[in-house]
């Protein structure tokens, strides 16, 4: 199966196009920018008042939850509102549970997005074998629950998404395909093919996870799948990770999912979803396009190769486990390749600027020096070169060499397939290391720059690409000067690929009129709670949309489960209900200490020692 024309060069994936309003989506149209508007759906001036601010900022289309049939409704009053106030913004309704809210959403908004898991389907987590005959009665079920929605959006030539989300498949598809990548896939063409019998093609898909490797290989498979049906299945893709969270972690486990996907090409519309205002998506989105325009559009030809990945399930590449000169006492080394922690590694001129604070860096310590680790420079164009190292009887811990006129991604996906697999990679996110007082550029074919988020872009979408194909065994981030930035940039690289877990990782959704309380100051509570927690996953949730899906990969959850109230869960099971807010951070740190998992931060433990 074949996801995109060529993973060593940039080819965008070619769809048809599907029109939202007076935007448009796939086709030769740009890739489009969306985000979703926070208050409740009821208040018409602050949903209109919203609107506008995000068109204002530069979002190409709005969505605008509809939880109740009377919230649809309302739809009406925002859009004609929004139309007397000049704001022609292309509005989307977000639908989820209620059929009877997405056929009142149709007749006033410029699409609907459903969602396959819970449109027509239920979720209680029962395990239940359903033989050839139950499943379709089952989709026949869905056909009459969903046929008059297609009919109404075709009659008013408006445009549909087939959202799924790894945190909502339904029972039925998690007992057929189970919690995975194929699961989402089956879920979303289950509805696309009804919309195509009944001749509607004017619908985009989506394949959102809050785990980038989810996501990714979700993605991957849905393209390799239409490819497979045929060309007229050439349908466009809305890109996002869900409950990203907020802050740096948010936008960099944004661009590893995303960035990732727009480098192979796939994508005609994103969103960022940050627990934070909604303007403040729209910067991240809009660099992460002009960030990838930048690099195809730099690319040079590439030899043909296998891959040495499978793009639809991760495995991490198998090399040989090596040591190499480490930082601290002579003679230290550190190992790398096999099943060993990913590395991360400082150039010398970096580390000397840190060394005398070394033991106070805390989780951001370097671990080997560029120049002192034997790293073995080659150019993966180069046969002679890479025959050379092949050739050694010792594993060689191996990296692209600097300068070389190629794209990261493309650069290190030629060399893993070039290289032996018993050789480690040492991945970087540039090509060329970052300005320095001698002037020297940072980003090869790319403009030198001194914004930190578009250093942190970069990184993200280069370095986490790769770590979710499987490749390197090191990283190396040269595209900041500041070694403080640059170390904190590389662990939490790893941290939000799931490739190397130092602290306390939380799974946040963005703020939506479905939100039962303040996600901003609740997520600000949790964390002022449990950040010393290393390797604990909590996962923050307004409703109960996707909150018990997302809750599984997860150890602990809160909820919102009524205003004022929350549930608490582990994994995916609800054991504490109806809390009173007020109390629920105290009582999730109570669950957290229950089950064996609660430390306390060295601020308490001070606290509690005797004063002398």
């Amino acid at each position: 199966m074949n996801y995109c024309i060529d993973p060593l060069r940039y080819h965008r994936r070619a769809t048809r196009k599907v029109k939202v309003g007076k935007v448009g989506i796939g086709g030769d149209n740009p890739i489009r920018v969306q985000s979703m508007i926070t208050c409740d759906t009821m208040d018409t001036e602050a949903s209109i008042q919203q609107t506008i601010e995000l068109a204002d900022a530069g979002c190409e289309i709005v969505r605008i939850t509809a939880p109740t049939v009377k919230d649809s409704r309302n739809l009406e009053n925002i859009v004609k509102g929004l139309r007397e106030r000049g704001c022609d913004v292309p509005t989307v309704a977000d639908i989820h549970f209620k059929p009877e809210a997405a056929m009142e959403a149709a007749k006033w908004v410029d699409k609907v997005r459903i969602n396959p898991g819970n449109y027509a389907d239920s979720k209680k987590f029962v395990i239940r074998e359903y033989t050839d005959e139950q499943y379709a009665a089952e989709l026949n079920r869905i056909r009459e629950r969903f046929s008059p929605l297609v009919d109404l959006c075709k009659q008013r030539g408006i445009a549909m998404r087939i959202g799924t989300n790894h945190g909502s498949l339904s029972d039925r598809i998690l007992n057929r395909y189970g919690d995975t990548p194929l699961g989402m896939v089956e879920s979303a063409l289950e509805f696309a093919r009804i919309a195509r019998d009944l001749d509607y093609h004017d619908f985009v898909f989506s394949m959102k996870a809050s785990n980038p490797k989810i996501m990714i290989a979700a993605y991957r498979l849905l393209v390799a799948r239409l490819n497979e049906l045929g060309p007229d299945w050439n349908y466009p893709l809305h890109l996002g990770v869900t409950e990203a969270g907020e802050g740096e972690d948010a936008r960099i486990k944004s661009a590893i999912g995303i960035g990732s996907l727009l480098a192979d090409g796939i994508g005609d519309t994103i969103r960022v979803s940050l627990t934070e205002d909604s303007p403040h998506e729209i910067p991240v989105a809009r660099a992460l396009i002009e960030n990838i325009e930048k690099t195809s559009n730099a690319q040079r030809p590439t030899p043909n190769a296998q891959l040495s990945f499978d793009p639809f399930s991760y495995q991490r590449r198998a090399t040989e486990r090596i040591a190499v000169a480490g930082i601290g006492d002579p003679g230290q080394r550190v190992k790398l390749g096999g099943a060993e922690l990913i590395r991360v590694v400082v150039r010398q001129t970096n580390f000397d600027k840190i060394a005398h604070k070394i033991d106070k860096m805390g989780d951001y310590k370097p671990e080997i020096v560029y120049e002192k680790a034997n790293v073995v420079e080659v150019n993966p164009r180069d046969d002679a070169a890479i025959a050379k190292v092949n050739a050694e009887h010792s594993a060689q811990f191996v990296t692209v060499m600097d300068d070389v006129d190629l794209a990261v991604i493309p650069a290190f996906r030629l060399l893993a397939a070039q290289l032996h697999p018993r050789h480690a990679i040492l991945l970087k996110d540039t090509l060329v290391r970052a300005i320095d007082h001698n002037g020297l550029g940072r980003l090869g074919s790319i403009a030198p720059t001194s914004d930190f988020l578009e250093t942190l872009l970069i990184a993200s979408t280069n370095i986490g690409s790769l770590l979710c194909d499987g490749i390197g065994d090191a990283i190396l981030v040269q595209g900041e000067e500041a070694p403080g930035q640059a170390l904190r940039l590389s662990y939490n690289i790893l941290q939000a690929a799931g490739s190397r877990i130092f602290k306390t990782d939380y799974v946040a959704c963005p703020s939506c009129g479905r939100t039962l309380f303040n996600l901003q100051t609740t997520t600000a509570k949790i964390k002022a709670a449990t950040s010393h927690l290393k390797g604990v996953k909590i996962a923050i949730m307004g409703c109960v949309v996707n909150g018990p899906g997302e809750m599984a990969d997860a150890d602990f959850g809160y909820v919102g489960g009524a205003p004022g109230k929350v549930n608490l869960y582990v994994g995916k099971t609800a054991v504490k209900f109806n809390i009173p807010e007020t109390e629920a951070v105290d009582r999730l740190k109570d669950l957290i200490r229950e089950h064996g998992k609660w430390v306390d931060s060295a601020r308490e433990t001070a606290a509690l020692e005797p004063v002398s």
